[in-house]
């Protein structure tokens, strides 16, 4: 029972509305009157937002955004300040510390030269004695990268967010949209009329995933903002994500509309979506066995001939071989477990792209 209560209240809680973090609160507090009438007057971005399923207002949204920047622009100035800062930065330290080039010359010149050493001189007044030069080059590297890249980097991550979630759900949504139009046409061969059907599915958000939240908002139309059933679709068209729901929702609006039967389209878009979904999983079944094929050839065939091709050139060349141990150990040890944990980890993404 109580697993229970723990699972509809998590259900109840993604379908909650709008709640921000206190990250948000502290960004739209700093920024929000800056961004707010021209981020409400912003229709594109509002519709993101929907379609991203990010449950803020825009000007929340925009601060938010410019404070993870600056925070990321005020990290990178105090990663600068610890490496440049003047005799006590990365840099100085290393800048401080004796040339190893100069080492063995030096004891050399104090072993010769007691009477002329000086403790209070930079390397005992040996006048060999240098510190280390860091390169300007990686000076340069280090200034573009923490002073230009990283905040540019940073500001279009922070900014292309609500694309990147707009994506992920649209895979999503595709992913459930066979099984939900399967449903959706059982439900309609047995006499259930539209509301019921996305009362169902709603209900179901543990199975159908981010297309029972879509129905629940169609269901909310119709139930409580007493909008008719055409009405309630299209604004889910404005809210869909992916181009297959969208489809499936005007098509429901043209069907409604032109007064056909939606029973058969329901049975038609069912049949098109598994057909669509049956060659999903057919090409990834495929790029899988490729995968599998080059995993033989590269993880096992060729370490197995590599191994006896360097015991073979070892014994031709004898002591005169090219191939150290270091070198052998390296391969054994160091190259064929990056190949296994490389391929095993790709399996792992392809795997997580085709998670339920």
């Amino acid at each position: 029972m109580a697993k229970k209560r723990d699972l509809k209240s998590k259900k109840q809680y993604d379908f909650e509305g709008m709640t921000l973090t206190p990250w948000q609160k502290i960004s739209n507090t700093l920024f929000g009157g800056i961004f707010r009438e021209r981020a409400r007057k912003d229709s594109d971005l509002k519709k993101l937002l929907v379609q991203a399923d990010i449950r803020v207002m825009p000007e929340v949204y925009k601060s938010t955004q410019l404070m993870s920047t600056i925070a990321v622009i005020i990290g990178c100035g105090a990663l600068m300040a610890l490496v440049f800062l003047p005799g006590a930065g990365l840099i100085a330290i290393y800048e401080s510390i004796q040339d190893p080039a100069t080492v063995m010359p030096c004891m050399d010149w104090e072993f010769w030269h007691k009477a002329d050493i000086n403790p209070s001189q930079p390397g005992n007044g040996c006048p060999h004695y240098t510190t280390q030069v860091f390169p300007f080059l990686w000076k340069a590297i280090i200034v573009i990268l923490l002073g230009i890249i990283t905040p540019y980097s940073a500001n279009k991550y922070f900014g292309n967010e609500a694309e990147r979630k707009r994506t992920a759900r649209a895979e999503r949504l595709e992913k459930y949209l066979p099984y939900a139009s399967s449903y959706t046409a059982a439900m309609s061969a047995a006499n259930a009329t539209p509301v019921k059907i996305f009362r169902s599915l709603a209900k179901n958000g543990e199975i159908y995933g981010d297309i029972a939240y879509d129905s629940s908002m169609v269901y909310r139309d119709m139930t409580l903002f007493g909008y008719d059933i055409i009405t309630a679709v299209k604004l889910a068209v404005d809210r869909a994500a992916s181009t297959w729901v969208t489809e499936f929702f005007q098509g429901m609006v043209g069907t409604l509309s032109s007064g056909g039967n939606l029973k058969l389209y329901f049975l038609n878009r069912a049949e098109h979506y598994m057909r669509e979904n049956r060659i999903r999983l057919t090409v990834f079944l495929e790029t899988l066995a490729m995968f599998a094929e080059t995993y033989i050839v590269v993880a096992v065939a060729m370490p197995l001939f590599l191994i006896v091709m360097l015991v073979i050139m070892f014994w031709v060349s004898g002591a005169g071989s090219q191939i150290s141990e270091n070198m052998v150990y390296g391969i054994v040890m160091g190259l064929l477990p990056m190949i296994h944990v490389a391929y095993s980890l790709f399996v792992w993404l392809m795997s997580q792209e085709n998670e339920m």
